[in-house]
């Protein structure tokens, strides 16, 4: 670690930083006063606490993981886990937002490995150029906050989400039609970034991407969602009714958006594991608390503290057990994604992705669920930092898929390679 990053929340994840991601890294951690002053009311609201949009593109973090040329910081997934762990510790509402802020930025800087990559012939590339820039330049140089609209209630048999919004052609254009339910800042949101399907298509080569302004005619908010956890998030949706989109303001060519994707190092769209790292900052604070709290609360009779109770001990023994876990699987995931060259092929590190997201939500639950038996009735209000980590954490279990989920996906994908291995002998 740098002498420099020694004080930085982020540094408690990302290991070896350099002196850039330490410089990124303290714009990061200037902002977190104002997110954890903040952090209780806006649970009790249920409602994204709009200030912090100002203060985070203040400190240039909308561009954060946006390259130089196109106004942004120039970090790397190393620097946005950082900065979601960080901003996770102090409020995981926020920090959720925000990654989902940021996953806006894999539809142009996969487009532009793509390009680079060969991927699109000479007619299709200046299409795909277009809007990745155009996407880029919304965060960087122009400081927007995107929503990103991709994931949806609706499921099918071989899919945790499938795409059902439609885009219909129009004159100069065109309309989409469909319901989102989930990405966080609706309304909130400079503007929208949403995934739709061609209409007639019904394979992943259909799938499109448009840009919806906020305010647009046909754009409105679903109910506001009254969540246990990460209430602060506005996650509510959107739904479409005849929203026009001008074709300059879409990414429309037949299977652009899977061809951008597969240049993910990871999962499909790449920089998942920063949303769970919300998670680990999230445990990271309520452990904190807790030993601070469990420290200076003294027996009476002995003056001591009742961290030194066996009791107490042993539930201390499993937090720390429990977070150093959620530690260990987070970190080797972020090194796989990250390093060069690639220690694993692409295959086996999103196996590895598919353990990983469930085994570190369940380790950092687990922080909070201990942390809620040590610290006793005196910490059951909502607005406290063990109750709220308790219930922001739960959370984890169920976002993007299950721990249960993601154990069935790899014993397939084991069982599948050992069956050709097996016939091919």
């Amino acid at each position: 670690m740098e002498a420099s990053a020694e004080k930085l929340t982020a540094a408690l994840f990302v290991e070896r930083m350099t002196t850039e991601e330490v410089e990124r890294a303290r714009a990061v951690e200037s902002v977190l006063p104002a997110l954890r002053a903040a952090a209780d009311e806006a649970d009790a609201r249920g409602e994204f606490h709009l200030p912090h949009v100002r203060t985070l593109a203040d400190a240039g973090l909308l561009g954060l993981i946006v390259p130089r040329d196109y106004g942004g910081l120039g970090g790397t997934l190393r620097d946005l886990a950082g900065a979601t762990f960080a901003m996770g510790s102090a409020c995981a509402s926020t920090a959720l937002a925000y990654f989902f802020h940021c996953s806006s930025a894999s539809r142009g800087l996969l487009a532009l490995e793509a390009l680079e990559a060969g991927v699109f012939s000479a007619e299709e590339a200046p299409i795909v150029r277009g809007f990745a820039e155009k996407l880029l330049h919304k965060m960087g140089t122009e400081r927007r906050w995107l929503a990103n609209f991709a994931s949806e209630s609706t499921k099918t048999t071989g899919s945790a989400v499938t795409i059902t919004t439609e885009a219909a052609p129009a004159p100069g254009g065109w309309l989409l039609n469909g319901t989102k339910s989930f990405g966080c800042a609706t309304g909130v949101a400079d503007e929208y970034l949403v995934t739709a399907k061609i209409a007639g298509t019904t394979t992943a080569a259909g799938l499109a991407l448009f840009f919806v302004a906020r305010d647009a005619e046909g754009v409105s908010e679903r109910a506001h969602w009254d969540a246990m956890g990460m209430r602060a998030t506005a996650t509510h949706g959107i739904n479409l009714k005849n929203v026009y989109v001008a074709a300059e303001n879409a990414l429309t060519l037949e299977g652009a958006f899977v061809r951008m994707m597969q240049m993910s190092r990871g999962s499909f769209v790449g920089n998942q594991l920063a949303g769970t790292a919300v998670y680990l900052g999230a445990a990271q604070a309520v452990y904190d608390f807790a030993l601070g709290y469990l420290m200076n609360l003294k027996f009476q009779d002995t003056g001591k503290p009742i961290a030194e109770s066996p009791f107490h001990q042993e539930l201390i023994g499993q937090m720390t057990l429990d977070l150093e876990t959620a530690y260990l699987w987070l970190r080797r995931q972020l090194e796989l994604e990250t390093a060069e060259p690639p220690l694993l092929p692409k295959e086996k590190v999103v196996q590895m992705w598919r353990l990983c997201k469930g085994a570190s939500c369940e380790a950092a639950y687990r922080v909070a669920v201990n942390a809620f038996k040590a610290c006793g009735t005196s910490n059951t209000g909502n607005r406290g930092v063990v109750a709220r980590g308790l219930r922001d954490l739960s959370m984890g279990l169920v976002q993007a898929f299950p721990a249960e989920r993601g154990r069935l996906e790899v014993a397939k994908m084991v069982v599948e390679a050992q069956a050709q291995t097996l016939f091919g002998t």
